[in-house]
């Protein structure tokens, strides 16, 4: 082997590494304080203090017998699957738009769609708030739904657009001519073919909705959700039952996440198959 092929084989050899390096840091780097909170929602101390003091499952004990905990983990879901369901079909006409029809301004007219995840959340908050306030319609956990399908439906339409991609433009046409309405090559053609994007973007969607808090915390009133609740709790003191809370939100967002991930990954894998 030459002597500029043994340093290109290095040179590969040390930039492999540092890219390696860099994953786990920053995997570190982001998951590290969620690592700690779990491990103190078992800690006996109420500070979160090293070394550890005993292991205990007060904090648990306590959230699970708080009514308010209940109430909030109540509204956090009927929101997060209301918001699925509608940002979820929201986004699956937008991708079908997209993908299916040819018209002016098209350009204008995605560019608004995909709109909302860019615009900061404290300012998408407030103006929702000032929206549902001149309707009369603050303060309701509908709104907080409506305000979540909002920033939500671009991911979904996003996941689903991406499937589409991968249809054959011919399929439809070969559906209507043996004979298929628009609807019924929707229902028996389309809506197949999407289905793991459509799942895909229903979890990730809740996932989203589950764990936003700026909108939540201006729209929501006396409807608190958990990450409301949260702060809440945190104004003012340190509380334990914050990091037993955190733990279980994690738990339900990254499994939301990681089933989305399964479903749409897996699809791809056969179609690439």
């Amino acid at each position: 082997m030459s002597k500029s092929a043994k340093n290109s084989t290095k040179s590969q050899f040390i930039l492999d590494w540092s890219l390696r390096l860099y994953v786990v840091l920053l995997f570190v780097f982001v998951f590290a304080p969620i690592v700690f909170s779990v491990i103190f929602s078992f800690n006996s101390a109420r500070f979160p203090t090293i070394p550890l003091e005993s292991f205990t499952l007060k904090w648990y004990e306590t959230i699970f017998a708080d009514p308010d905990v209940w109430e909030a983990f109540r509204n956090s879901i009927i929101v997060s699957v209301s918001t699925a369901l509608l940002a979820t079909l929201l986004g699956f006409c937008t991708a079908y738009t997209d993908y299916r029809y040819r018209f002016r301004f098209k350009s204008a007219y995605l560019a608004l769609v995909l709109l909302p995840p860019t615009i900061p959340l404290i300012i998408m908050a407030l103006a929702m708030l000032a929206w549902f306030s001149k309707i009369g319609a603050s303060g309701q956990l509908w709104s907080v739904i409506i305000a979540h399908s909002v920033l939500t439906a671009p991911f979904a339409m996003a996941i689903i657009r991406l499937r589409l991609n991968q249809m054959n433009k011919d399929l439809e046409a070969a559906a209507w001519n043996l004979g298929a309405s628009e609807w019924r090559t929707m229902r028996e053609v389309i809506m197949p073919f999407c289905k793991p994007a459509i799942i895909s973007a229903l979890f990730l969607t809740a996932a989203v909705s589950f764990d936003e808090f700026a909108i939540a915390w201006f729209v929501s009133g006396l409807n608190k959700t958990v990450p409301v609740l949260i702060l809440e709790i945190v104004q003012g003191n340190i509380d334990p039952q914050v990091n037993a809370i955190g733990t279980i939100v994690f738990l339900i967002s990254m499994t939301l996440v990681i089933i989305a991930q399964v479903f749409f990954f897996l699809r791809q894998n056969k179609v690439s198959n």
